[in-house]
């Protein structure tokens, strides 16, 4: 007796291409975080310039942790807005293959630097202004200290926002 149910199997893991770009703010100048913090404009450059210096990167982890790098960034930038990133999921690397199908589903979005403080200093209001830190990572994370920390391009509408998404997932389909 047929049961009416249908079963497809496809085999195999999520094609992710070689090089599935990721990009967004990791952090957002002027914004307070959900600790009270807030990052000063600037407060990257200098970090930035040590590590171009030594031809070193800042890391692109999952969750903030070590153990687990999924990428690369390949342009790192402060502007008008914050801290720009642009990365690359490594297809070799299983949890970026993860990362890119939670990302597509749209299920991960948020970003989130792992910093060490050089100098702050207090506001009006007595929230911590960051000025200058040494920034070591930026991770996809799943709740951002930042809210406002997403990938995507801020100032899109939302509509491009979708679309880009939308892109993204189509590609890493590819």
């Amino acid at each position: 007796m047929e049961s009416g149910l249908e079963m497809k199997f496809a085999g195999g893991r999520p094609v992710m291409r070689e090089g599935a770009v990721i990009e967004g703010y990791a952090s957002r100048f002027g914004m307070p975080d959900q600790g009270g913090d807030i990052v000063g404009a600037g407060a990257f450059g200098a970090s930035l310039a040590r590590l171009a210096s030594r031809g070193d990167k800042v890391r692109m982890l999952w969750q903030h942790d070590p153990a687990k790098p999924i990428g690369v960034w390949d342009e790192i930038r402060e502007d008008a807005t914050g801290l720009f990133v642009r990365g690359r999921l490594l297809e070799g690397v299983t949890l970026a293959q993860e990362a890119a199908t939670l990302i597509g589903a749209g299920a991960i979005d948020g970003l989130s630097i792992g910093y060490r403080t050089i100098r702050a200093e207090k506001d009006g209001k007595g929230r911590r202004v960051l000025r200058e830190v040494e920034l070591w990572e930026v991770s996809l994370v799943t709740f951002p200290m930042l809210p406002e920390a997403k990938l995507g391009r801020k100032g899109e509408t939302p509509e491009d926002f979708a679309a880009a998404l939308i892109a993204a997932t189509e590609a890493l389909r590819g």
